[in-house]
């Protein structure tokens, strides 16, 4: 997908206005200049930011629930996909963002973006956010699938969608996942790139873990602490 292919696909899948292109126009030019003062995004990927950043962010839109609500987006770092969502729909979006220069961007790039209605940033580790629902909640190159679901399972219902783009490793995610938690998940192909997924559904809960492990589990905690 060329950059044209992907302004394209933007305006054939999503309403959008002139105000908002506008928006998403400045939006990519305050991150090219902020990306000189720190590392937002990949240098090989800066001349291909609609194809690798807006739409790959954009295209979560195609499978989350059709009422917005509330999304947490976690390790939103650059803004993605997290800024490009409340640039292109009604969601209220929390990201979720621990390092201090990528907080004060994201203030600053809200700000700019008029999004301050909309958008809020929990600026510090997932492990310190106040537990609360959402509806959606996304993760773009933030932690391997198990550790992600260990972390933050507890911001999801059984009827959350949860939707992670995660190259092209989606599927042994998945497979490693499932061994510890129940999960209805699809892989998702991504437009921007056919060799990549994006898991998407829902999470049930852990697996029970079997009686014999368990008690295993619990002995070799107590040797620990002789």
């Amino acid at each position: 997908m060329t950059e044209d292919d992907a302004q394209k696909w933007l305006a054939e899948h999503f309403d959008v206005s002139r105000e908002t292109w506008s928006k998403l126009e400045a939006f990519i030019e305050f991150l090219k200049a902020e990306a000189q003062q720190q590392n937002l995004i990949s240098a090989s990927t800066m001349e291909h930011v609609w194809t690798r950043h807006i739409v790959d962010s954009a295209q979560l839109l195609q499978f989350a629930p059709s009422e917005p609500a509330n999304w947490i987006d976690l390790g939103s770092g650059a803004g993605f996909p997290g800024l490009v969502i409340a640039l292109l729909s009604d969601w209220h979006v929390t990201l979720v963002e621990s390092r201090a220069k990528r907080i004060d961007y994201l203030n600053r790039a809200i700000a700019q973006l008029r999004l301050e209605s909309r958008v809020n940033v929990a600026g510090m580790p997932v492990e310190r956010v106040e537990t609360q629902k959402f509806a959606v909640i996304s993760a773009r190159a933030f932690a391997p699938l198990p550790k992600l679901l260990d972390l933050s399972a507890r911001f999801s219902t059984d009827k959350t969608i949860w939707l992670l783009p995660k190259g092209r490793n989606a599927v042994n995610e998945l497979e490693e996942a499932r061994k510890a938690w129940e999960l209805d998940f699809l892989v998702q192909p991504s437009v921007t790139d056919p060799e990549a997924g994006i898991l998407t559904g829902t999470v049930r809960e852990p697996r029970q873990i079997p009686p014999k492990k368990a008690k295993s589990r619990v002995l070799a905690k107590g040797r620990r602490k002789k």
